[in-house]
């Protein structure tokens, strides 16, 4: 049988010491040490997302000049181009310019020869007539 005595006051109050020294001495630096390091994480994990935010800012800049660097030279591609069809033409004009010169040349040669032959068959028209009347009649005429 259990009797109550003074032990189970002396028990009660080593066990309330006991509490005490152990809140002091073990738990309140545990949970101090608990408490920096919750503090130190938090710490950390806000540098990382600064950290994640400049990296993610440093994206963005970096894409936006690749997309400024592809529009530059888009337009540059595009000013070569224009540029090289302005030379394009006017090679093709003077090529043109040169063609109907020469076109030119070659229909007044044709149409000296033309007029040539013309003055050359009129004068030999009396000749080839009776030439003709020979064939035709069968005697000289």
């Amino acid at each position: 049988m259990i009797s109550v005595d003074s032990s189970l006051f002396f028990q009660i109050a080593n066990f309330l010491v006991l509490i005490w020294a152990m809140n002091t001495l073990v738990y309140r630096p545990i949970r101090n040490i608990l408490r920096q390091r919750s503090e130190k994480i938090d710490g950390l994990k806000t540098g990382i997302d600064a950290s994640a935010n400049r990296v993610k800012e440093k994206d963005q800049t970096y894409e936006q000049g690749i997309k400024n660097a592809r529009a530059e030279g888009m337009k540059k591609r595009d000013a070569v181009l224009e540029d090289a069809e302005a030379k394009e033409r006017e090679i093709v004009a003077e090529i043109n310019r040169k063609a109907q010169a020469e076109l030119a040349k070659v229909r007044e040669d044709i149409a000296k020869d033309v007029e040539s032959v013309r003055s050359t068959l009129l004068e030999r028209t009396e000749e080839f007539a009776q030439e003709i009347g020979q064939k035709i009649l069968g005697r000289a005429v």
